[in-house]
């Protein structure tokens, strides 16, 4: 655990003594944030008639809006993320499951490939042995031919 640290710091024309694990920086931030929050509050009209107890209620309400809806927001952001998440994995698994496909295709193409490339052998080889077959039936016709003129 980091050690406690001090700052001096002014909030409505005061100085306090802040103490915390955070950097001065952060807690300077706090008290500029309050600051402005006094200041919004002191350019409404009427601000000035209030009674001391009144003005800082009215400003710890404000304050506590502010924080509630940061807090909304945030809520619909961790929501969102959560939803895009789910969304990343679910495309994730689509992409994945497509290459399986893909791979699976691939495969089959390769396969059908080489099936047409043995039946184009086939085809060849019974090309030629018809064209052989045509050819010896046609010497063979012209044999006779020949014996018989």
């Amino acid at each position: 655990m980091s050690a406690k640290k001090s700052a001096e710091v002014l909030i409505g024309g005061r100085v306090y003594t802040l103490s915390g694990y955070e950097e001065e920086e952060y807690l300077q931030k706090v008290a500029a944030y309050i600051n402005n929050k006094l200041a919004e509050f002191n350019e409404m009209e009427g601000a000035a008639h209030l009674s001391a107890d009144m003005r800082a209620t009215l400003i710890e309400l404000n304050i506590a809006d502010d924080f509630f809806k940061a807090k909304d927001t945030i809520e619909k952001q961790e929501a969102d993320i959560e939803r895009k998440d789910k969304e990343i994995y679910d495309l994730k698994h689509d992409l994945i499951s497509n290459q399986v496909k893909f791979e699976a295709l691939e495969e089959t193409i390769s396969s059908l490939e080489s099936e047409k490339k043995e039946l184009l052998r086939a085809k060849s080889k019974l090309e030629a042995s018809l064209e052989d077959a045509l050819l010896g039936s046609l010497d063979l016709d012209d044999g006779a031919k020949r014996k018989t003129v």
